[in-house]
């Protein structure tokens, strides 16, 4: 109780898969209270955009690893990318994270 990840990305290595996985494997409500998966866009000369994805026990995210491309006015730019999860206010949230990346 009480555990949260911070906002954070992997991207460590010389060569980094551009997805991750993010599995819940326990149920919100019964097993855990909070715990919520949190994402956030980091878009230059503006504030971070949080999201928040409601995962159910077995439910799957595929995120991006550190980023994507997005179009404004002036053409393509690089969004930043960092995943998190909030704290659990009660019981025990079990999740599992599967990335790729050629790190010792």
């Amino acid at each position: 109780m009480d555990d949260y990840v911070l906002l954070h990305q992997r991207a460590e290595g010389g060569q980094v898969f551009p997805m991750r996985l993010a599995a819940l494997l326990s149920e919100p409500g019964e097993d855990f209270e909070g715990g919520e998966f949190v994402m956030t866009e980091q878009r230059p000369r503006t504030q971070s955009r949080p999201i928040v994805a409601p995962l159910r026990l077995g439910d799957v995210a595929v995120v991006a690893t550190a980023g994507w491309p997005r179009e404004g006015a002036r053409g393509a730019y690089r969004v930043s990318f960092r995943h998190a999860v909030s704290r659990v206010r009660r019981g025990e949230r079990i999740g599992m994270e599967v990335f790729f990346h050629d790190a010792p």
